[in-house]
């Protein structure tokens, strides 16, 4: 046996270091689980060597995690060397950022979508001449408000939460969503939002739904959303009269197949809610890429394990390739890159099996995926 225990999380920072372990504690917790034969102790890591029985494997990890959370312990399952490894470390104080700030960032993002909103109907009222001014007027601010920025919220705010109820539901700690302001000039108002998570995620099939919850969820609303922004447009269109370029927007399969439904003229504007919705499936599959800590590469790392990482490289060469034609998927890559990363933390227990309703739930995401995805944007 090798004299020095590695630290598997690689926590080398001062947060995570932690002498006073209570080894009785964890000799006690580890054999109530599972019968060991060999535990070794550091400064800031424990390791027993485990004999594990595959049938009640998942159950007993997830009933040791709870009970050593609550003790301020981690513990990790690995397989070296033809043993099974439970490393346990002493559990972050991490700081919790109290619940205002959660209502401030969503308050304030509320009030610049609807900003963007309102730049969008004060330049369809003006077909596309108007001053800077024109956007705090009354009726372009409500019109923002109801037809793009409470759509547009719902999509990222559902999405969100089922993320975070997906957390609750598997007894992983989960803040709030936190949403991103951006004024204007940008188009949407808004850099999407996020939850965090406030430790490891403990087994295969708590990070396969956890990442797939938000996608199904934003989906499911982004759909009628769109639906209303299609009815809108057939009862209402607004015609485009202008002499210089427009933007035009490039239907994912999903919105081709619903556009066959209403009679829409030809040169009609996009009604800012059919925006708001054609953003929400565009994000979603953005999000469903299976690369690093995206929710397709949750699901990824969730059903193909360390081999995830060659489907991440994949994916990065191909979202290269397609910022030659539309360049925002450049700075998709820049940000997967160098903010968001292509490797993803294994699960604190990588070895339960994954049962078929998850297997399932993994190909509708994929379907989702196709349905949703446009190579190139926008024209």
């Amino acid at each position: 046996m090798p004299n020095s225990i590695p630290d598997p999380w690689g926590f080398s920072n001062k947060k995570y270091q932690s002498s006073n372990m209570d080894i009785e504690l964890l000799k006690k917790e580890i054999g109530s689980y599972f019968p060991f034969y060999e535990n070794k102790f550091e400064k800031n890591v424990a390791v027993f060597f485990c004999r594990i029985d595959n049938e009640t494997l998942e159950q007993n990890f997830d009933d040791l995690r709870i009970s050593l959370s609550k003790k301020g312990y981690i513990p990790m399952l690995r397989y070296q060397k033809g043993e099974h490894l439970i490393y346990v470390i002493k559990k972050p104080k991490l700081k919790t950022r109290p619940v205002w700030i959660n209502a401030l960032l969503f308050i304030l993002t509320m009030f610049t979508t609807t900003l963007a909103g309102s730049i969008q109907w004060a330049s369809i009222k003006n077909t596309g001449d108007f001053i800077l001014t024109d956007i705090f007027k009354t009726n372009f601010l409500i019109d923002g408000f109801l037809y793009f920025s409470v759509p547009l919220m719902l999509i990222l705010g559902i999405h969100e939460m089922g993320h975070y109820y997906a957390s609750k539901k598997h007894n992983l700690d989960s803040s709030l969503p936190f949403f991103i302001p951006l004024p204007p000039p940008f188009i949407l108002g808004t850099f999407g939002a996020l939850i965090s998570t406030r430790e490891p995620i403990p087994d295969r099939k708590t990070l396969l739904d956890v990442g797939i919850a938000g996608p199904l969820c934003g989906f499911l609303v982004a759909i009628p959303i769109a639906l209303f922004g299609f009815y809108f447009m057939q009862i209402s269109p607004i015609y485009y009269q202008g002499t210089g370029e427009s933007i035009t927007i490039v239907y994912p399969l999903i919105l081709e197949g619903l556009n066959s439904f209403f009679s829409i003229p030809n040169n009609t504007i996009m009604h800012p809610t059919f925006f708001a919705g054609w953003v929400g499936l565009f994000l979603t599959s953005v999000q469903l890429l299976p690369v690093g800590q995206l929710d397709g590469g949750h699901v990824a790392r969730a059903l193909l394990k360390e081999k995830s990482k060659y489907l991440g490289y994949i994916v990065i060469v191909i979202v290269l390739i397609l910022g030659l034609f539309y360049t925002g998927w450049l700075f998709l890559a820049f940000i997967i890159l160098f903010l968001i990363g292509t490797s993803h933390q294994p699960p604190l227990n990588e070895y339960s099996k994954l049962n078929n309703t998850r297997k399932i739930l993994a190909i509708i995401g994929f379907i989702i995926f196709l349905i949703c995805f446009a190579p190139i944007p926008m024209q």
